[in-house]
């Protein structure tokens, strides 16, 4: 049943549990560590490479297994199992970032890219128990209660994090370097601790024709081709898809590569800490507000100023001189974010067939987790080409503009007539 209060928080919940990754490890701890730490002999434009090039060979072997594992589900009605096991394997490879000592940079990368396919990997059975969850009534809501749980959830454990990092004696930890490799550990348990809700009280959409597992798994590969054509015959989801994979590429090289850039523009770590703990609070009750600023002038014109924002963060970015500035733009960024996140994830529900939800958001991720190949390697690349960290961060302005134009030539009610068309037809 929809809408229920249990299935609701118990979905959300998930959102608290792997946000803490998102925070502690991929924007905050893990590039501080990598710079000073894992590849503290290298350059400061070489160990942005390193860094970008590890996020975007994760984003390749996402944006591959994405589409498949989600025809997979639909077919096999095991959407729950998948999303257990990769919260599970990005927690264990969290976990395991404590064992990397200092200068091994490989094995703290090849632990990174791991934890971040589970991370990305349960993200896409995450998103595709959305339209089981809640009503297309309730789906804004619901979809930006769990980005909201989720920057609050992240935040609280980055905050204990972050203590652990520059007042270690309290905790009985003898330096921050060990409070930040302990913090790995704390994350993974999080996160599997917190992972339980959505797996005991969320139930598994039912099918009428449901696959054991290894069957699931031969039908998933035949269905993934007959999906490529739907998608091309249904124009208005092929349209968003492509805006969503321009623009979220930028919102993503943002969150990822934000410290590493800072870093390289000389702010003390702790400043960059504390800007990172201000995106958190303020996106928890943002997200919530911007859902009721889109019910106010609709929701796919609330996605066109969030880019917008995006785009002018970008600027001031390049532009930032001070950690004061950093402090600012950390509050524009915790502004949108949340949105810009959580009314795409919902204003896609509307434009597809429920009943092949996570096989099209398994596209959604794919398209999502590709574009992420783009923004953080191209920061590294010019970077390095150029000798400027801050022409590097201004390439990805072309991101936003390409993704606003794209959206604005979509139609949701001709993307709903077209799919039920489309449906009635395959009928």
């Amino acid at each position: 049943m929809k809408d229920t209060r249990r299935a609701i928080l118990s979905w959300s919940l998930y959102d608290w549990a792997n946000s803490a990754f998102a925070t502690t490890v991929m924007s905050g701890f893990f590039p501080v560590f990598f710079k000073a730490y894992w590849s503290s002999d290298a350059s400061v434009q070489v160990s942005t490479f390193y860094l970008g090039t590890a996020n975007s060979i994760a984003a390749i072997l996402v944006a591959a297994m994405a589409p498949i594992l989600g025809a997979i589900a639909d077919k096999g009605s095991a959407k729950k199992r998948f999303l257990g096991f990769f919260a599970f394997l990005g927690a264990i490879m969290t976990g395991a970032l404590w064992l990397v000592n200092a200068g091994q940079w490989q094995m703290a990368v090849l632990f990174y890219i791991v934890g971040t396919i589970g991370f990305s990997g349960g993200n896409i059975f995450y998103d595709s128990l959305l339209p089981s969850v809640a009503s297309e009534k309730k789906v804004d809501f619901v979809s930006s209660l769990g980005f909201s749980l989720g920057y609050i959830g992240g935040g609280l454990l980055f905050l204990v994090n972050v203590l652990m990092y520059l007042k270690p004696e309290i905790f009985g930890i003898p330096d921050g370097a060990t409070g930040i490799r302990l913090s790995f550990i704390s994350v993974g348990i999080w996160w599997a601790v917190f992972s339980l809700p959505i797996l005991i009280f969320v139930k598994e959409p039912e099918k009428e024709k449901s696959l054991p597992i290894f069957k699931a798994v031969s039908a998933g590969w035949k269905q993934l081709r007959s999906t490529f054509k739907e998608i091309r015959h249904l124009k208005v989801v092929a349209t968003f898809l492509l805006a969503y994979w321009f623009y979220i590429d930028g919102v993503d090289t943002i969150i990822k590569m934000a410290v590493d850039y800072g870093t390289s523009l000389g702010f003390p770590a702790s400043s960059l800490i504390v800007a990172l703990l201000l995106v958190q609070f303020v996106a928890f009750p943002a997200a919530l507000i911007y859902h009721k600023f889109a019910q106010k002038i609709g929701v796919k014109m609330a996605i066109q100023v969030a880019i917008s924002a995006y785009a002018l963060i970008t600027i001031f970015g390049v532009l930032m001189q001070t950690p004061l500035h950093f402090y600012i733009l950390a509050v524009f960024i915790g502004l949108f974010q949340g949105g810009i996140q959580a009314l795409s994830r919902s204003y896609y529900t509307r434009l597809i067939p429920e009943s092949k939800s996570a096989e099209f958001f398994g596209f959604y991720n794919m398209l999502g987790k590709f574009a992420a190949v783009i923004g953080p390697f191209m920061i590294g690349l010019v970077t390095v080409l150029t000798g400027s960290n801050r022409i590097g961060m201004l390439s990805i302005l072309i991101l936003f503009l390409l993704g606003i134009v794209l959206l604005r030539r979509v139609d949701e009610e001709e993307g709903k007539k077209i799919a039920l068309e489309y449906l009635d037809e395959k009928l």
